[in-house]
Parts: structure tokens; sequence; C-alpha cells
């Protein structure tokens, strides 16, 4: 198999040497699976396996399994303890490397079968520096340089034997891990941070239209009234075969292609390019289309176009002279008529809304006038919680490339 090519041709910083990995550790050795596979749950000793195993380098222990106390005292590998680093060997997350750690909260634990350990020489190298440096860029690297086999592969024993690292000396591995570990809780904070931002952008138009739309038994706005959707709407759409070019060549919508609670399209495609072929709906520009499978799901939309959609969503064509279409599609999405919705459809055996419960939803109206400027605001509303989600996501996508850059700079000796 392949070993790290070119690496060892890049200089490496004064007093640093290219060392072979086997050179480097006192024990390699994958996990057993315990006698008769007995795995429970609440009380042994915890098992790892690659799905606790997280790509920062720590766990996530909410799906732990144990070996019963009785199975643990056979086996004879697979038994970890702090300094330990665990990478996957086999598997779609082949190379996935993490460190036990001083914050590793059981006194003993095992790896399944799937889970390589391997233990240093402290002499040469501390545990932490050789994580470091097989969890960053040029460590998974050299790691998936020996990967064998197919999408089921991954890597042997023998990938130790290939694999080179550069160590520094000991003074030098220490006061890197003391920078990299101070750089690293840093980033940790701010990826934090980020995505509790993004978690609060997410909720903001579900906020928006909490704002809009009262309560059932709350006083109404004046002006406001309760009506039945049914008496200001109407499904009125003809089933049509796609497979007649004339129907094939229109835009076909069903519930994928509409962002959950934002009322927009994700992507459109004809009902031809799509290969449809059984029965769809006609429907017309101006129509709301709502997905009436799984009403959780907030799927809702005004087609500013002619087409055909999925026969699990509704084409509902409101009466212009009571409702506007835009105040109708963010009515649907709202949590007042979800609720409502997710509870009527529930008594079925699949979750589907159907059109006599559907019309029979009370619905607060205001006058026309007042459902345009609602819904004016709530577009505006909804595309500056769009733009401050993206310019999120973004901030989030850099923090999250810091660390391979972080550790990148610390591995050429630029720390």
């Amino acid at each position: 198999m392949s070993t790290q090519g070119d690496v060892t041709k890049r200089p490496l910083p004064p007093g640093w040497r290219w060392v072979k990995l086997s050179d480097l550790i006192v024990t390699l050795e994958s996990g057993s699976r315990p006698r008769g596979g007995a795995l429970g749950i609440g009380s042994g000793v915890p098992s790892i396996s690659a799905e606790h195993m997280l790509p920062n380098g720590t766990f996530d222990f909410s799906s732990l399994r144990y070996v019963p106390y009785e199975y643990y005292e056979t086996m004879k590998r697979g038994h970890i303890r702090r300094g330990d680093i665990l990478i996957v060997k086999d598997g779609a997350t082949t190379g996935k490397t993490c460190f036990i750690d001083d914050t590793f909260p059981f006194r003993v634990a095992v790896v399944n079968e799937h889970v390589f350990i391997l233990r240093v020489d402290n002499s040469q190298i501390t545990p932490a520096f050789l994580f470091f440096w097989l969890w960053g860029p040029e460590g998974q690297s050299a790691i998936r340089a020996n990967y064998q086999g197919s999408a089921i592969g991954g890597i042997t024993q023998t990938f130790v034997e290939k694999v080179l690292v550069p160590v520094p000396r000991l003074p030098e591995q220490e006061r890197l891990i003391a920078v990299l570990r101070e750089q690293m809780a840093a980033v940790e904070r701010a990826r934090r941070a980020a995505e509790e931002q993004l978690e609060a952008a997410k909720a903001l138009p579900a906020a928006f239209l909490r704002q809009v739309f009262p309560r059932a038994g709350q006083p109404l706005p004046a002006g406001w009234r309760w009506v039945k959707l049914g008496e200001v709407c109407e499904i009125r759409a003809r089933q049509v075969d796609p497979k007649d070019y004339q129907f094939g060549a229109l835009p076909h919508v069903n519930g994928e292609n509409i962002e959950s609670g934002l009322c927009r399209l994700k992507y459109l495609n004809t009902a031809a390019e799509e290969g449809m072929i059984s029965g769809k709906y006609l429907f017309e520009k101006g129509d709301v289309l709502y997905s009436k499978l799984r009403p959780y799901l907030r799927k809702a939309l005004v087609a500013d176009f002619r087409g055909v959609c999925s026969a699990d969503m509704y084409p509902i064509r409101v009466n212009p002279e009571w409702l506007d279409p835009y105040f109708t599609a963010w009515l649907l999405v709202s949590d007042q008529f979800t609720a409502y919705a997710d509870k009527e459809s529930r008594r079925a055996r699949m979750p589907k809304l159907n059109r006599d419960q559907l019309f029979a939803w009370e619905t607060p109206l205001p006058p026309l006038s007042e459902q345009k400027r609602i819904a004016a605001v709530l577009r505006e509303q909804m595309a500056a919680a769009e733009r401050a989600r993206k310019a999120i996501e973004e901030q989030l996508e850099t923090i999250n490339k810091l660390p391979a850059a972080i550790l990148r700079k610390a591995f050429n000796g630029e720390l």
C-alpha cells in the first residue's frame, strides 16, 4: 500500500525528525466483542465504538452501551486507559481519531473490534502531541493513504510501519501541546457561540409568525374575525397525466421542493425531468400549495407559475375578495395551524390532513388590506432572518476550518 509519498520532502523545523509511527508506540491492538456479543444498557463497563467518537476528537456517550462485568473480566483485549489514542480501523469513518484525556469520565472502559488502541512510548513522544498530529490533516492523510479494500475496507496494523510522524524534542512537544489546547479551546468556544446564534436565527421565522397570528381564545384585533378556512378558499385542481407532453413540460412541485417554514422553493424541475408517470394535479399561478403529508413539516408555497404537483399536496385557490394568497401561505406554516393539522392528521394511520379537516379550521382573518401588509412585513422579516442565517453559517464554516489551519502551523513549526 501507499505511504505518505513526498511528505518527508517538506523541511522540518530545527530539532525535528521524521519517525515511523511503529517506533513511537508500545501498544497497538484492536478491541474485541464480548462473549456472545452481549451488550446492555445502564450498568457494566462502557463499550466505546466509532459512533461514540466525534470528529472533534472527543466523545458523545448519549447512546452508550455496556459490557456486563462477568464478560468484561474475560476480555483480553480492548481495555483503554487515560493517554490512549483511539483510531477507527474500518468502515465509513476509518481514521477517525479520539484521545482519552483527563476529562474522560470512566475509570474503566473498553473498545469494540472496529477500533484500534495506540499507546505511546513516553520517552519519545507525549500522547497528546501524537493525538494532535494523527487527528490533524497530515495525520489523517497518512492514515487514508493506507486504506485497503472497498467501501467496507479499512486499515490494518501494518499502517504504523508506513506512517511517518514529525517529532520535535519533548520540551517542544509540551510547549506546542499547551498552545494547541489553548487555541483549540478558543475555537470550541467560538464554535459553540456561533451554533447558538445559528439556532436563534433559525428560530426567527417561527417567532415572527407567532407575533402575527392570534391563538384560539385570544381576543382579535379590531377588524379581524374568525372564519372557517373552507369559507374563503377551495381546491378545484384537476388531475392530469404527466406523460402527456403538455403537462410533462410543466414544473413539478412536491414536499421535497419546499423549504420548511419559509414558503419558498429549494429547487424546481419539470415533471418529465423527474420521471413522473402517475397522475398529478394541475395548479395555476397564484394557487397556494400545501403539503398535506406530515403537516408538522410546515411546507407551503404561493406558486408564481402554472405547474403540476404531487397528490400529497393541496393546490388551494383563495377567494381574492377575502383572502391574500401570501397571507394564506404564512398562515399554513404558523405554529397555530401546524398544531391543529398535526393533531388531526395523527388520527389516521398515515399522518395526512384531509380536506374536511383542512377546511374546518377556524382562522383569524383580518381585512384584506391588513393581510397584504402583514404578508409584506413577513416577507421582509424572513429575508432579514435568512441573511442572518447565511452570515452565521459562513462564520461557522470559517470557524470549523480553524483547527486544521492551526495544526498545519503547529507541525510546520510556525506556532
